[in-house]
Order: structure tokens, then sequence, then C-alpha cells
């Protein structure tokens, strides 16, 4: 029998973990999610039924989730068409490598004084892409980022005040010198090191394993999947060799895609078992 569920962490809020259901098992229903699904599944994780009724409130006020009933005429939630690309977006950063195209992906933006609020809005969207600041107004990301850029920039409603540039760095620092003035790196590794510090001894434990039940590893890779897409929008994949020696996001990302392969779809079983 599995053991019972720890309460959530603080990092882990039920409206996250909702977000990380969804875009790990919740595209495969055949319909909407339930809601007494969404209690059971978010209930092997450690989070109340009110706290998930609070939260689901909250996502469909935002326009993620759309209320729907299931088959069999039970209350439950869909994913609206905004929520679903932002997940496919987000699957090819967060189950992705390191980039590997060249160069980079460039964001000038303008606004207009009497708009200046959109000014805040594009820079929060931009920042919560990963993108780097080279000089005020202008940003720039790995140019793998392209579509998700133009994607997120579309729904955010700041289009219009942005042009988006492919191109190379050509000076005059040297360019691993400069990605360490464009980003802040020292924060990004402490992420990553935060990610390791809880999740590398998960999966110690489990490599000492040789079971797999189907509710620890639902429960543990949903912890882990909740930390680690976070990272890859604050560190979006930056190439290696710019990055300082012995960079921990190698090894997070060498740890979350072991509990993936592990945890995954051994967890799928549980999902499905309701």
């Amino acid at each position: 029998m599995s053991e019972q569920p720890a309460p959530p962490s603080s990092s882990h809020t039920p409206r996250s973990l909702i977000v990380t259901l969804y875009g790990a098992y919740g595209r495969g229903f055949p319909g909407p999610v339930p809601v007494a699904e969404l209690i059971r599944l978010l209930g092997a994780a450690g989070v109340d039924a009110p706290s998930v009724r609070s939260a689901v409130s909250r996502l469909k006020r935002r326009g993620l989730l759309l209320p729907a009933r299931s088959a069999s005429g039970a209350a439950g939630y869909a994913l609206s068409d905004g929520a679903r690309q932002l997940l496919d977006d987000g699957d090819r950063r967060i189950y992705g490598s390191a980039a590997t195209s060249d160069g980079w992906v460039l964001a000038v933006f303008s606004v207009p004084e009497s708009e200046r609020a959109k000014r805040h809005v594009l820079r929060s969207t931009l920042a919560g892409l990963g993108f780097g600041t080279a000089a005020p107004g202008v940003w720039l990301a790995p140019a793998g980022l392209y579509e998700e850029t133009r994607h997120t920039l579309e729904r955010a409603g700041c289009s219009a005040y942005v042009e988006l540039f492919r191109g190379e760095h050509l000076g005059f620092a040297a360019t691993a010198e400069a990605v360490a003035r464009w980003w802040d790196l020292a924060a990004l590794a402490k992420l990553h090191e935060a990610f390791l510090d809880e999740h590398a001894p998960v999966l110690r434990a489990w490599e000492q394993r040789s079971d797999t039940p189907p509710q620890d590893a639902y429960r543990d890779y949903l912890a882990a999947l909740d930390s680690w897409r976070h990272l890859p929008y604050a560190d979006p994949g930056l190439p290696p060799a710019l990055l300082p020696q012995g960079w921990p996001g190698l090894r997070s990302a060498q740890v979350f895609r072991a509990l993936h392969e592990r945890l995954h779809d051994a967890g799928r079983g549980f999902v499905n078992a309701g």
C-alpha cells in the first residue's frame, strides 16, 4: 500500500499543481476532467478538496479552464484553446534539450507613453520567457524560442509593439562574457541547485527500488515536474559552451529526465485508475 501523501511543499501550490497535472496527464483524458477526479488526483499530492476547488476557480477566471460536462454528465473542466497552446509550447521547452540552434531571437520594442502600462506587460512577458536584456528595450533569447515567443506575445496582446529578429552576436566582448551580463547566472545556478536538493535524493531512492507502484510514481513525478517546469523559463536553454564550468543546470536536467523516464508512464496507471 502507498504511504500517506505528504502535504505539498510551499513551492507546490494547488494552482501550480493543477496546471502541472493537466500538462502531464490531463490532455490524455477523453473529455473534460471531472471535478471528483481532480480532487482525487490532487489529494494524492497532499492538496485538500477546498484548495482544489479554490484553485480551479482562479484558473477558470484566468480563462485557462472551461467548465464542461464529462460523457457521464459529471461536472468537470476542459482546457481552453489558449491553455492548450501554452502547454504545447511548454512541452518543447520542458522536455527538450539545451539549445542546439545557432544565434538569438531579438525582441525590440517601443511603447508610446500613452500606453506605458503595456511596457510593464511586455517586460514581464519577455522575462517570463527567459529573455535576457542586452540594452533598454532590446531583449534576447536562444533562437529556438522564436515560435513560442511569437505565440506568447500574441496571447498577451503585445505583438503590435514588438519587432522580432534573428541574429548572431558579433562582439565586441566574447559571447560568454556578454551572456554573463545579459542573464543573472548566479541566480539561475541557485534555482538549479534548489531543484537538485529536493529531487536528486528522490531519484536516488527510486534507483534503489525494483518496483514502481503507480501512486508513488505519480506523486513523486508530479512534484518533480511541478518544480522543473519553471526552470526552463528562468534558464531558457543557454548553450552549454557559454556557461560556467560545472554548470548545475546540466545535472538538474539529467535528474529530471531520469525521473521522467522512471515515473511518468507508471504514474499514468494511477491517473487512469479513477
